[in-house]
């Protein structure tokens, strides 16, 4: 869990309204994909699964969402709810979503492109992996 990192996100207050900025210092990777998830039923949960390779950078932009990690050895919850405020996933972690708020925006942050030989989508082959 210690690769596991919750990052400020830099951000310029307004009496507009605030304004959140990444740029290349803010994360460590290269972004090659940008995806988000919303309108999550009430009960549902996404994830459950790790990536060999890609890491992965959480962002709740609107709502809340708790991220439920697993490194094969210790679980940790960490509940998302400030947009100024990410989740750095690195490598080989298993992660699920759940508790999303009504309204929740989970934006992600890749380092790589779409890759399905990158996924581990069975927890016992994930753990199979780790011990290997």
């Amino acid at each position: 869990m210690k690769r596991v990192e919750l990052i400020t996100i830099p951000k310029i207050e307004d009496t507009r309204g605030n304004l959140a900025v990444i740029e290349k210092e803010c994360i460590p990777f290269d972004i090659k994909r940008v995806y988000y998830l919303y309108d999550v039923p009430t009960g549902a949960y996404r994830g459950a699964h790790a990536h060999k390779e890609q890491t992965e950078f959480l962002i709740a932009l609107s709502g809340s969402f708790e991220v439920v990690l697993d490194d094969g050895f210790e679980n940790r919850r960490i509940m998302l709810n400030q947009p100024n405020k990410g989740l750095l996933v690195p490598t080989m972690m298993w992660r699920e979503l759940d508790n999303f708020s009504s309204g929740a925006v989970c934006l992600v942050l890749a380092s790589d492109k779409f890759d399905e030989d990158d996924y581990i989508r069975d927890y016992d082959d994930f753990k199979s992996f780790k011990s290997t």
